[in-house]
């Protein structure tokens, strides 16, 4: 078997465990032998995590990933196509974040030398990088490290991303029979339809998104219904336009709701904030000398989504976010070239042998 048959083997293994956000333990207990067979300790904290350490030479170094994927996975079917791992297309693939694992562990077999290591594989990253969040950095001897959670060419370096706020609403209506007395009603979910086609949503501008992903309501279709609850958020690189554009989905709201018999409660919740690596720190550096030695061009660029790494930046771990070449992320048709699971693993194993210093 050559490494290339085990890393690929290794991502096949890692998305026929089903482990959506909140159900990772099955995957846990997976990778809890794996970690220790590579002479780490592992521990698991009360949120989940997993926590491996090794030792090594020179300034420690962590590596994560996340072990939840978003839904639907059940029943999963990957398929190989031309040496692209998909699905059938009743499920997501899991590549997100199963190619960053499946990196991960390859590249510490591979490694000749390597600096002392803090692997973190964490929990509930898809539901609002709770697992992160719940991470005691205390319990970490690294001070930078990287997550392999990001698309694009190997090469790629995300030293940037947003702040994200949480938008939701209750929207209160009047119930009454939609048949005898529809006139005596106020239907909560035409107030919440009517707000949402006053809002600006998708890509706002170069820096700013919007979305309303979830709404939700109603009990028969012979009732005017009288409650419905709306999930939103925004995202933005400025936090002035971040508080811009979320307020200007409340004023939607409570404004559209009030005007047409209602009322509206909304609330706008913190998720995560930006974060932006200047392109003279060490790491970033480091990074892209490596790469280009490898011969993968290295660029950095500012992403539009969150990750464990803006958790861990605003906890004072420098960490930026390495592509691992997955695509169409969150749907359906996602997928990801055993190519560049490949050249990821080859570029980390070069880092991480860099990291050491000289043989």
């Amino acid at each position: 078997m050559t490494d290339t048959d085990r890393l690929l083997d290794t991502f096949r293994a890692l998305t026929h465990i089903n482990s959506p956000s909140g159900a990772e333990e099955p995957l846990a207990r997976y990778l809890l032998p794996v970690l220790e067979d590579l002479a780490f300790t592992v521990d698991q904290d009360e949120a989940g995590n997993l926590i491996a350490k090794a030792p090594g030479v020179g300034e420690p170094f962590l590596l994560c990933a996340h072990m939840d994927t978003v839904e639907p996975t059940e029943g999963i079917v990957v398929l190989e196509t031309d040496g692209v791992f998909h699905t059938d297309g009743s499920t997501i693939l899991g590549a997100d974040d199963k190619a960053g694992i499946a990196v991960i562990l390859e590249a510490i077999r591979r490694a000749e030398r390597r600096p002392p290591l803090d692997v973190v594989f964490t929990v509930h990253e898809e539901g609002g990088l709770h697992g992160a969040k719940a991470l005691d950095l205390k319990r970490l001897r690294a001070r930078q490290g990287l997550v392999l959670d990001s698309g694009g060419p190997i090469g790629t370096l995300v030293t940037g991303a947003p702040s994200q706020v949480k938008v939701t609403a209750r929207i209160h209506g009047v119930a009454a029979h939609a048949g005898g007395s529809p006139e005596k009603g106020v239907n909560a979910i035409m107030l919440a339809a009517q707000a949402i086609a006053r809002m600006t949503l998708g890509r706002i501008d170069g820096e700013t998104t919007a979305n309303i992903g979830v709404i939700r309501g109603g009990q028969a279709t012979n009732i005017v219904p009288d409650l419905v609850e709306v999930w939103g958020e925004a995202r933005s690189h400025d936090e002035a336009k971040l508080s811009a554009q979320a307020e200007s989905m409340k004023r939607a709201l409570e404004e559209t709701a009030a005007a047409g018999g209602g009322r509206a409660e909304v609330e706008i919740t913190d998720s995560y904030h930006r974060f932006r690596i200047p392109a003279d720190d060490l790491l970033v550096q480091t990074f892209s000398r490596v790469a280009e030695g490898a011969g993968f061009p290295p660029t950095t660029v500012r992403g539009g989504g969150g990750s464990d790494a803006n958790i861990f930046n605003a906890k004072g771990l420098t960490c930026a976010n390495m592509s691992m070449g997955m695509a169409n992320s969150h749907g359906k048709d996602e997928y990801v070239r055993a190519e560049d699971m490949e050249q990821g693993t080859v570029l980390l194993t070069a880092l991480l042998e860099h990291l050491a210093g000289p043989g």
